[in-house]
């Protein structure tokens, strides 16, 4: 296949980069063109505006990854701004572009999350689910929906609705792992809300089985089959690393922090996959202890 990414030389797309490059033509689109070498390899096909392209019909499959990090900082009206315009925007532009050709990808994967569907409490969430109102949701669903718009008769469009994404070189997990490391780890709030997580490795193949499946379109949760508690979450994490586990992270000195964004940690969702294993799409890493296992200590991989 000839694929067109965005955010290529991120978190995950970095992982994907390594599987697609020895059996595909990959073409990484990127405004830094610098980062994607850096990080990626010089022999790496690199694109820094889609304005170079009058369509998209060279390409195969597009997997749209790119987005401003949305728990990295607090939510003030232009962080805000920043976290949508960053999804919304170019994806209207990737859209326009695939819509303006004849022969258009025959796939279209565009990024979502869980903070689809808001704040849930213990409710078990599947694809199905009705939203909360809320900023996460609003991100997302209107990132979704302008992903749709490619969909026709040639392209089918699958979103995928992220959960915590586990993996040693970033994400969520290495700003956790210091202060677990140093015995300081704990949960946060009242530990009691759900956290809905998955393994890097099975991001990467749940992409792979969405290029390869041509009958998957729509959304898809991407959140391992077992989701637990933050409180489960951090006991499980101390663990692994053989640290203690006592303390923990009072709710409203997350609000002191961060503000409204606290809430996306103090709130949660139990989150299904139901779409992909009805698909027949397997986890490799489907409990968390197995996924944290593997991450922290590779030797024990399987």
């Amino acid at each position: 296949m000839n694929i067109l990414i965005t955010g290529g030389t991120g978190f995950i797309g970095r992982r994907l980069m390594h599987h697609l490059r020895p059996h595909h033509q990959v073409t990484v689109l990127s405004r830094t063109l610098n980062k994607v070498h850096q990080r990626l390899g010089h022999d790496v096909h690199a694109l820094a505006s889609l304005d170079d392209l009058d369509n998209l019909d060279q390409f195969d499959a597009v997997i749209n990854l790119a987005g401003e990090p949305i728990a990295d900082k607090r939510w003030s009206a232009a962080q805000k701004e920043r976290i949508c315009q960053s999804r919304w925007q170019l994806t209207e532009q990737l859209v326009d572009k695939l819509k303006a050709g004849t022969q258009p990808p025959k796939v279209l994967i565009s990024g979502s999350a869980v903070g689809y569907y808001g704040r849930q409490g213990n409710a078990l969430v599947d694809e199905d689910s009705i939203p909360h109102p809320e900023f996460s949701h609003k991100v997302c669903a209107q990132w979704e929906q302008l992903a749709q718009a490619a969909a026709s008769e040639q392209t089918r469009v699958c979103c995928i609705r992220l959960a915590v994404v586990l993996g040693a070189e970033g994400g969520a997990l290495k700003k956790m792992l210091p202060n677990y490391r140093l015995g300081l780890g704990g949960p946060i709030g009242s530990g009691k809300q759900y956290m809905s997580w998955i393994h890097i490795d099975d991001v990467v193949s749940l992409l792979l089985f969405l290029l390869e499946h041509d009958e998957c379109q729509g959304a898809f949760n991407a959140a391992a089959p077992e989701p637990v508690t933050n409180q489960q979450f951090s006991t499980t994490l101390a663990q692994v690393l053989n640290k203690p586990h006592f303390a923990r992270v009072p709710a409203w000195v997350m609000h002191l922090a961060f503000g409204e964004m606290a809430d996306l940690l103090l709130t949660g969702q139990r989150v299904m996959p139901v779409r992909l294993q009805c698909a027949g799409f397997h986890f490799r890493y489907p409990t968390l202890e197995k996924a944290l296992k593997e991450t922290l200590n590779p030797s024990t991989k399987r």
